[in-house]
Order: C-alpha cells, then structure tokens, then sequence
C-alpha cells in the first residue's frame, strides 16, 4: 500500500512539475526580454518556430482602408511577436481611385507620398503601447528623385521628435511596379543620395531597401544597382529586402544566389539580408530548404526576419496568421546559434542598439 501510495505521488508530482515548466515556458512578455532579466530557456520543442520580431510590416496599403492600427497590434500580440518595425507603404494610387493592390490595376499611377508615415505617426502616438515595442520606418523617400529626403526627414522630425528611428523600405528598383509609373533610381542618382544617407549614419538608423536582383530573363540584371549603393555607402545600416528575390525572379539557381549574397555580406560588414516575404518561401526555400539552411546558419548574425504583411482592409488576422507560418518554415531546420539570432531576435537588437536579448535556446539532457 505504501509503495502504490508513494508511485501514485511520484506521478502526480511529475504532472504538475512538467505542466507547471511548460507552462512557463509559454509566460513571456515584453520586458522578460529586457537584459539582465532572468529569462527561462526557449524550448523549441514546445515554443513557437515563428519569430518574436517582425521587421517588415506595411501598416497602410496602396490604397483604400487599412486594418484599424490597434487590431494590426493584436495580431502580433495573438502570435507572441514582441518586436515590430511599423512600415508605411511610400506610394499610394490615386485618392479617387478604387484600386487597393496596384497589380490589379496596371496603368494607374502609383506615386511617392509622406501620408502613410504621418498616419502611422499619428497612429503609433495615440496608440501608446506598453506590452510591444513599435519602431516606426520613414517610407517616402523617392530613391530616383532625392533632393528633398532631408528636408522632408526634418519635417517628419518637426512634428513627430523621435518617433522614426528606422527608413524603409523604399525602392531602388521595384520591377512589380513599373507598370504603375514608378520611376527606378539610376546610378547618378545613387551619388546624390549622400546628403540624408549621412543623417542616417549619424543618427544610427537602417535603411531597407527593395533592390530586385534580376528576373527570369536576366537574373542578375540590376545587381549593379545595390553594389553601387554598398560601394557608396559602406558605414551606413544597409537592409536589403527580400534577398534581392521577387516574383519576377523565380528560376535562379540557389547557388548562384547564395554566392553573390555571400560575397556582399563577406565584403561589406554592415550589409544585412530581410528573409521576409512568402514568395522567398514558395519560388526557393521550400525546393532548396538545405542549401539555405546551411547559408543561415553559417551567416547567422546577419539576417532579419519577418513577414512583409500589408495591412490592406480585405486582411485580417488569419491572413496575417497564414503569411507568418509560412515565412517562418526555414526556421524549424536552423541551428540553435542561428534560431537565436535571428528568430529570437539578438540581430535585430543589435542592429537597433536595443536593450533587450533573446533567451537561451533549452538543451534536454
């Protein structure tokens, strides 16, 4: 009777002590990441694979409505996302226009614009968020006219001080949009941008920028573009989007991609990879999961997260949901190291100078 009773004992004990530490490990929140705070390991067995850091969602779309700003905050909120960088879009269609995507609408302008930043602005200020850390993105600077970015970043300065601490994603060559009278930057205009490049040194902020690598014709058509601005610019935080990568470009073999980010990173130090965006996921991840994977690991402390969500008015949180899952799958298959920098946030930190740290990863015994 005794031996039963201690067995039965032990086993209740078990339940409850393993009920209680998975239970745990689920407990994070905003300041748990704070450093110095003891932080219970990530246990990547019974914790998300999806980051705590979005580095790249569109807030306001193209056109039309956007998702009301405090339910956009919910959806990371629902998915343990901590850390999110409040993009604009930096172009918008026409006011009296219907068109919300500007794919659906060829033909109809799709043109530079401060609005979206100032609404997010206004947005983030009336929001005051306790439990998120926003970092709001400058997105209007038009890359192919930028005689005026410095002045309109003072602008923004004027009447928003210190909300921005981040730029982009502007476009350096967005094939996607060409035929909505976007205008690419050429390489005279790369060596005018040294005046607000400059002010984003000093004052420690990245820029992300959507430079497309090629397309299915010529893969490595505008490569020349972003080494420009890498040769240019080599003390500024330089974020390029997507890997170069975009719909248009879908038949690159990944070794040849691979190398040239290779080579970019190897040569320029501050130059880092946003892995954001499903089409990375669905054209080369999910094919040659192996070869990236190994890429991440051995380049870990060099990528950024996140989903590339717009938040037009026909989205909602399982939309959100859907683009997070799926540009998280490469996630499952890196190393410990790599999980760390880049899913749980330490690159992101790093780049921003942020007081905070990911836990470490949990090693069973």
């Amino acid at each position: 009777m005794t031996k039963k009773f201690f067995y039965l004992f032990l086993v209740l004990f078990l339940i409850i002590f393993l009920s209680f530490h998975n239970l745990n490990q689920t407990e994070r929140n905003l300041s748990s990441f704070k450093k110095g705070n003891k932080q219970i390991p990530y246990n990547r067995n019974t914790e998300n694979y999806t980051p705590i850091v979005d580095s790249h969602v569109h807030f306001m779309p193209f056109g039309g409505d956007a998702v009301p700003f405090n339910e956009v905050i919910n959806y990371f909120k629902k998915s343990k996302v901590y850390f999110v960088n409040v993009y604009g879009i930096g172009q918008r269609v026409p006011i009296d226009s219907d068109c919300t995507y500007y794919l659906d609408c060829p033909g109809v302008p799709v043109l530079p614009t401060i609005k979206n930043d100032m609404i997010n602005a206004e947005n983030f200020i009336k929001s005051k968020q306790n439990d998120i850390h926003l970092t709001l993105s400058m997105t209007f600077p038009d890359l192919a006219n930028p005689e005026k970015i410095l002045q309109k970043m003072k602008l923004l300065d004027e009447e928003y001080p210190n909300v921005f601490n981040w730029m982009g994603e502007v476009n350096l060559i967005k094939q996607a949009l060409l035929n909505n009278f976007h205008e690419p930057a050429v390489i005279e205009d790369i060596s005018k941008w040294k005046d607000f490049m400059e002010e984003l040194k000093k004052r420690n902020i990245p820029i992300n920028i959507h430079s497309d690598l090629g397309n299915n014709n010529s893969n490595t058509k505008f490569l020349y573009l972003m080494e420009e601005v890498l040769k240019k610019y080599p003390e500024n935080k330089i974020v390029w989007a997507h890997m170069g990568l975009s719909k248009e470009l879908s038949n690159m073999k990944p070794e040849n991609h691979i190398k040239i980010m290779k080579r970019l990173l190897d040569n320029h130090p501050k130059l880092m990879l946003d892995i954001t965006w499903r089409v990375l996921e669905d054209n080369y991840f999910k094919n040659h999961r192996r070869i990236y994977t190994r890429f991440f690991n051995d380049y870990s402390e060099r990528i950024l997260p996140g989903t590339d969500f717009v938040a037009s008015s026909n989205k909602n949180f399982e939309s959100y949901k859907t683009d997070l899952e799926v540009t998280s799958q490469i996630h499952k298959y890196l190393s410990d190291e790599a999980f760390r920098n880049i899913v749980l946030g330490n690159n992101y930190f790093k780049l921003l100078g942020l007081d905070y740290e990911a836990p470490e990863i949990f090693i069973s015994n």
